[in-house]
Parts: C-alpha cells; structure tokens; sequence
C-alpha cells in the first residue's frame, strides 16, 4: 500500500520540519459579501464587486437569490478573464450555490488586488429581488 502525501502535508514530513503558507493551509478563511438589488440589469451589463486583498488565495464562491433568474446567465470572473470563477450559466435561485473553478483556486497568494465582476448574459436579470454573491478566501496576515 502506497501513502502519498498532500503538498502541504509533505512540507511537515521534512527534515528541517517545514510549514506550508498560512494562507494555504492553517489559515483562517475570510467572506467577501456582495449584496445586489435586481433592477433588471441588462445582458452584457457588468457588476463589480467589492476587491479582494493583495495575499489572497481564493477558496470558493455561493450564489444566493430571493427570486430566480430566469433564462439569465451570470459569470463570475475579474479583468480580462470575465468567467475565471465561474463561466456564465443560469442560477434558479431556489438553493444556495457553490462555485469556483480550479485556475482561481491555485496555492499562489494574489500579487494585487483583484476586483470580481459579474457579467450578466442571456437575458435580462429580474426587475427586482436580491442576489447574494459571496467570496470565500484566505490570507496569510
């Protein structure tokens, strides 16, 4: 039988004993919330969300809404990679949703800043209700 041993979990095996990046792992994880009232914001329309800090490592997002988004699609991305967390798809609404894709979330604390935007796609979002969208990351300091 044959053990293998995480990154992280292999840094703690070696001889000097070293430790992973606090943001990486033993961290604390923060939320990044972001409030949004519908208003029937229209396809190809951005929303930009509040930055998230230089050091960060993204974990994960969740999508939350008090009405569905009808044929709507949201991404989720940043600046010149407009689904980086998340390529453009419908949201019911009716549950809590996780997302985030693996390149956003790499072990290599951000270098800058990184400000989210939305990008509404399809159709039209609906002309009132909230949308909730949370961004789960850890930091180092």
């Amino acid at each position: 039988m044959t053990n293998t041993y995480s990154t992280e979990a292999q840094l703690l095996q070696n001889t000097p004993k070293e430790f992973p990046n606090a943001a990486v792992s033993q961290g604390r994880l923060k939320r990044s919330r972001n409030t949004i009232t519908m208003a029937a914001q229209a396809s190809a329309d951005t929303i930009t969300c509040s930055p998230l800090p230089i050091g960060h490592i993204f974990a994960f997002g969740i999508l939350n809404a008090s009405a569905t988004l009808g044929s709507s699609t949201l991404a989720i991305g940043k600046s010149g990679s407009a689904a980086f967390y998340r390529a453009a798809a419908t949201f019911t609404g009716a549950v809590a949703t996780m997302f985030g894709l693996s390149p956003a979330a790499d072990d290599e604390p951000a270098t800058a800043e990184v400000t989210p935007i939305i990008t509404i796609g399809a159709a039209s979002l609906p002309g009132s209700g909230v949308l909730v969208v949370d961004f789960y990351y850890s930091q180092a300091s």
